[in-house]
């Protein structure tokens, strides 16, 4: 019996009534990334993109929010376990990674964007993955109840007063403080300290292709006045923060307190967009610039396209051309763009698309676009593993007593110094 159905079932494939997956043709592209706020949204773009692409599943993994998302892929590297597509953030991000990186010079999206992050030798190795930005978010409800007009906060001066009167109000206001930020090493949030925060001190007030500050802190050199000033600001932050979430807080508690109302202001870019809408807010929300000096008006944001998908060298060939059609598709076509801007609520930085981001904070980023001053991320370029582990833990010391601000000044400078042999 046995050898009449092993019969059978040759003769059947032999005809080639049962089909069977060819290993030549059948490629799994992977996919680590670093933006916890879309995973839900990419995760369900690359379940349909597979459903619709016979022979190519895609599969997304995501770490961050605060985790350690490059030592986690160095490890993926050593243990061989490489993705086929991974991020990086900036020219450092780019050095550390680029003898890595495939050439995607070819595809087709390049021509449709001016963000694409472009190799030392001329090479496109980045695909932007959107266009992002931050200032310091607001709820207008509260400025209003408050008498804050958020069109004047525009020096450190104005922003102080305005501090001061909120935390004046707080408990006929709602509010546990004016300010939800957070420092914490423990926590992960070292990234809003040690890049974000101090990109004002890199870029704030600066036109957008000045980079001499960044310059100077890469020869180990600081603009003395510049980050005194900068340090002032740090501590009327930290001042007005809740302590307990500048200290201890993770990005859910940081965020949730202010979409709770809770808080005045938000240290957070437009990627908390999708968090906003899973949170149930209904308030209106926008962006005051980081004005850390009274020496100038700040009327601008820190805009730019600060992360790539780039294509890991040592995939197959079947993995590459794979995994460029996916970022082709994502792209170029009108489930690519429904995906950008409405499920995962980006701005996207592909000329292209003319959908517009429903997030208030994404829209605030079209309008400051438009408007035009803003200021670059600086904080890309600086050498890997600056903001985490020369800055951050900085700050987080700074947070446990942020009553002199001249010591964070010098901490920072001790700090600086050290950079150029990173």
């Amino acid at each position: 019996m046995k050898k009449i159905v092993a019969l059978a079932l040759t003769l059947l494939l032999a005809l080639g009534m049962i089909p069977v997956a060819n290993a030549e043709q059948d490629v799994t592209v992977t996919m680590f990334q670093l933006k916890v706020e879309i995973d839900s949204a990419l995760q369900a773009f690359a379940a349909a993109y597979t459903e619709a692409t016979p022979g190519v599943t895609v599969k997304i993994e995501t770490l961050g929010g605060g985790a350690d998302y490059g030592a986690a892929l160095k490890a993926k590297l050593q243990a061989g376990q490489m993705p086929t597509l991974f991020n990086i953030e900036g020219k450092g991000g780019y050095d550390l990674w680029k003898d890595n990186m495939t050439d995607m010079s070819d595809c087709a999206w390049v021509k449709d964007t001016d963000f694409a992050f472009i190799g030392d030798d001329g090479k496109v190795v980045g695909f932007p993955v959107a266009i992002e930005g931050f200032g310091l978010g607001y709820n207008a409800e509260i400025l209003e109840k408050a008498g804050v007009d958020p069109a004047t906060l525009t020096t450190f001066s104005a922003v102080k007063a305005a501090f001061e009167k909120i935390d004046g109000m707080k408990a006929e206001l709602g509010l546990d403080s004016v300010v939800s930020m957070a420092t914490s090493i423990a926590g992960g949030m070292w990234w809003v300290t040690g890049n974000h925060n101090f990109n004002a001190y890199l870029a704030g007030g600066l036109d957008y292709d000045d980079s001499s500050v960044l310059d100077k802190l890469l020869q180990g050199e600081v603009d003395a006045e510049r980050l005194a000033d900068y340090c002032n600001y740090v501590k009327l932050l930290f001042d007005y923060a809740d302590q307990n979430i500048l200290t201890n807080g993770n990005y859910d508690a940081q965020v949730s307190a202010f979409a709770q109302g809770k808080t005045a202001f938000l240290h957070q870019g437009n990627w908390v967009d999708p968090n906003m809408k899973q949170l149930g807010v209904t308030f209106k929300m926008g962006y005051i610039p980081h004005c850390f000096t009274d020496k100038q008006e700040m009327t601008g944001l820190f805009m730019a396209a600060p992360s790539w998908y780039c294509l890991y060298s040592g995939a197959s060939e079947a993995e590459q051309k794979a995994a460029k059609d996916f970022l082709d598709y994502m792209a170029t076509t009108a489930e690519g763009a429904d995906y950008m801007v409405n499920q995962a609520g980006m701005v996207p930085a592909f000329k292209s698309v003319s959908l517009k981001p429903t997030g208030q904070f994404s829209a605030a980023l079209v309008e400051a676009s438009a408007k035009g001053g803003n200021y670059n991320w600086r904080f890309g370029s600086m050498p890997d593993g600056t903001g985490q582990n020369v800055l951050g833990p900085i700050f987080d010391l700074f947070a446990q007593d942020p009553s002199d601000a001249s010591m964070l000044a010098q901490y920072l400078t001790e700090a600086i110094k050290t950079i150029p042999n990173m």
